[in-house]
């Protein structure tokens, strides 16, 4: 039988001749890992479990907007603001979880506003921008993309009827910085400031988490946070932090029977 060159060649370097004609001993391309969008935040964006229903975070919708290929890490969690969400460690474990070409989206404020409360507040322009510039630093630092987003707004309206503010000068302070850092910024809280006009004093009631014995004014139930998280990702795509082949059902109905509250998981 005579050996083409190639053979010969590869049969004088020692190389097995039906691995080298057939080629399988190459290794299957690697899948690439999905990114991944992180949130980093408080109560109103953080998953909910079943003894908290139906109170339901924003954060827990947003996997039925994006595609299979963009995944959702929630870390948000009730009651933190940007300081103790750092204090308690809690961001250096988000950063240990972020690769290159992920998203890091951070939302605080609500919590930051506590003044009587050392070990949560922060001041708008000072300590509240030094806190939000360490998770901004840190997604840069492991090639992740930061985004910031202004606090969702609570249900607040005057006698007249106007929804009303209530995250003073947080917002603006966000903005500022996020001018400063070139961060994209989502401004949540103009846009649920303008969609809680929209709907007016009554109809509001039916985004929040209003229940026979609990009238909660800032956290929402499954309507409201689909609504809000519609808002983010509408957010997303504008300032092109998403592109339209990242989202879907934008425009379309969400089961509020796909939102469960699954049990806490207690330390043994």
């Amino acid at each position: 039988m005579s050996l083409t060159r190639r053979q010969v060649s590869a049969a004088g370097l020692g190389l097995p001749l039906a691995l080298t004609v057939t080629g399988t001993a190459r290794a299957a391309p690697r899948r690439p890992r999905p990114r991944t969008l992180h949130i980093a935040g408080d109560s109103t964006a953080a998953r909910k479990y079943a003894d908290a229903a139906p109170e339901t975070g924003w954060g827990t919708v947003l996997p039925f907007l994006l595609r299979h290929d963009l995944v959702v890490a929630n870390h948000a969690v009730n009651g933190r603001s940007s300081k103790s969400f750092v204090d308690e460690g809690r961001l250096d474990a988000v950063l240990d979880a972020v690769r290159p070409d992920d998203l890091l989206l951070i939302q605080f404020a609500h919590n930051d506003e506590k003044a009587t409360d050392p070990s949560r507040y922060t001041e708008p322009w000072t300590t509240y921008r030094e806190y939000l510039r360490l998770y901004v630093a840190g997604a840069r630092a492991r090639g992740a993309r930061p985004v910031l987003a202004t606090a969702v707004e609570r249900r607040r309206f005057d006698p007249v009827g106007d929804a009303v503010p209530s995250h003073g000068a947080y917002p603006a302070a966000m903005r500022a910085l996020a001018e400063e850092e070139r961060v994209a910024l989502l401004d949540i809280q103009a846009l649920s400031l303008a969609l809680w006009q929209e709907l007016g004093v009554e109809e509001t009631k039916k985004y929040f988490n209003w229940t026979a014995s609990e009238q909660d004014n800032t956290h929402f139930n499954p309507p409201g946070a689909i609504a809000v998280a519609r808002l983010v990702v509408r957010e997303l795509l504008r300032t092109r932090v998403l592109a339209p082949r990242d989202v879907r059902r934008l425009d379309e109905a969400i089961p509020e029977s796909w939102i469960t509250w699954p049990d806490a998981v207690t330390a043994g």
